[in-house]
């Protein structure tokens, strides 16, 4: 089957999460993605946290997919040279180096456009060029504390907390993918090519808009009704920490199920929508709160909103979070349980749609990794294993036209 990105040549010089994360969503659409790596040792992440000794870790070979190898020292004279060939026949280079590392490296911004005035330089940074903190080294962590998640998630008295979720590092690849296809798009316009970055500061900042939403909200009225300190609470001049509340106005919150003494998962999380209120009351037994002016709209409960939950986790306390759900689903109240990495790997309606994929390696052997999460009606998704260091260096340096005689020299001058 044609992919949308045949034909496509990406140089993937990124490492770690947020570049891989982005180059291999490429990759899955059809991109011809040429990871270079460096000569003996790859991505960092080939070897960190493994689990079989020996073979790449899991951290890489779930970020790599569907990529050819391709190991080269920009640093010797031969393998600049290499670099200036791909540079030349490839539309898209994709970095995540630190700041001015491929100026000293001599390929300059000018420098590549001098020799492909239609690439596409893509980068990932941590914060925006001209920021204060733009030399700043930033890490998952750190980009969800700068891009103002981390102090807006956890409860109002506790610390900041950080999400499990890679809202720094894969959701900002997948920002700058978005960035690359249009900038493809647009040089299908003009022929021309142009830098194309997203940071992780800003990619965050782009999940947390809602909470910008909220900051002025505050400023102007000086509470926020939705959530949980609210109407008895206080509110200082900043967006508050609302432990599980819902950030989109429907009071919201993470229940106790059968069993939660036991499981740290056994919860589901539990939505009161106004447009619900009524087969709520139903699926609660307690129709008379769908006409007491205590309890019929929004503003009314607001005030007795966790004896609500209260409650509903009475009512749950007999019912699995799997049992709750099925007879909340009949009464279209939004809920789901809280699902554990476990369950998750072991879903068979992840399977099914290819979200979740088991691939066989050529080393490790079989390994689950995530699928594609956005699906096509005409365009099936081959997720491939990721390469071992190097494996398709010949194969590149022979497409970019070098004899067996100029491989067998280049792997003498050690610059592959």
């Amino acid at each position: 089957m044609t992919k949308p990105l045949d034909g496509i040549r990406i140089i993937d010089f990124t490492h770690v999460q947020a570049g891989p994360a982005c180059t291999q969503l490429l990759a899955w659409y059809g991109a011809d993605v040429i990871k270079v790596e460096r000569p003996g040792s790859g991505d960092v992440t080939r070897s960190q946290l493994r689990d079989i000794p020996g073979a790449d870790a899991l951290y890489f070979t779930m970020l790599n997919g569907n990529k050819r190898s391709l190991t080269l020292d920009t640093k010797t004279q031969e393998g600049k040279e290499v670099l200036e060939k791909m540079i030349k026949t490839s539309d898209v280079m994709v970095e995540n180096f630190g700041p001015g590392a491929l100026d000293r490296m001599g390929f300059s911004w000018a420098r590549i456009q001098e020799l492909n005035p239609k690439m596409i330089m893509a980068s990932v940074k941590g914060f925006s060029d001209g920021h204060s903190y733009e030399d700043l080294k930033v890490y998952e962590n750190v980009a969800q504390c700068a891009g103002g998640a981390a102090s807006t998630t956890g409860f109002w008295d506790g610390p900041p907390t950080v999400s499990a979720a890679a809202l720094g590092d894969s959701n900002t690849g997948m920002h700058l993918a978005i960035g690359i296809l249009t900038a493809l798009m647009q040089r299908q316009k003009t022929g021309k090519g142009q830098k194309v970055s997203c940071s992780m500061q800003d990619a965050v900042l782009n999940l947390c808009r809602v909470k910008l939403r909220d900051q002025q909200r505050l400023d102007k009225v000086g509470y926020l009704e939705e959530y949980p300190q609210y109407p008895h609470g206080t509110f200082s001049d900043v967006v508050p920490r609302g432990g599980n509340a819902g950030g989109g106005g429907q009071p919201g919150w993470v229940l106790k199920c059968k069993g939660w003494e036991t499981d740290p998962n056994a919860y589901i999380y539990f939505t009161i929508q106004g447009h619900a209120w009524e087969p709520i009351t139903k699926a609660l037994g307690k129709p008379e709160w769908a006409t007491d002016p205590a309890y019929m709209t929004a503003e009314a409960r607001q005030d007795k909103i966790f004896d609500i939950f209260a409650t509903i986790e009475e009512w749950l306390k007999d019912k699995t979070k799997y049992e709750a759900v099925d007879i909340l689903r009949k009464f279209d109240i939004p809920c789901a349980p809280v699902l554990s990495m476990k369950e998750l790997a072991a879903s068979p309606d992840l399977r099914k749609s290819g979200s979740i994929v088991e691939v066989d390696h050529k080393v490790r052997g079989k390994y689950l990794t995530i699928g594609s999460p956005i699906k096509f009606s005409d365009l099936e998704i081959e997720v491939k294993p990721s390469p071992v260091l190097g494996e398709h260096t010949d194969e590149v340096l022979s497409d970019l036209g070098y004899s067996a005689d100029d491989i067998t020299k280049l792997h003498a001058a050690k610059a592959v």
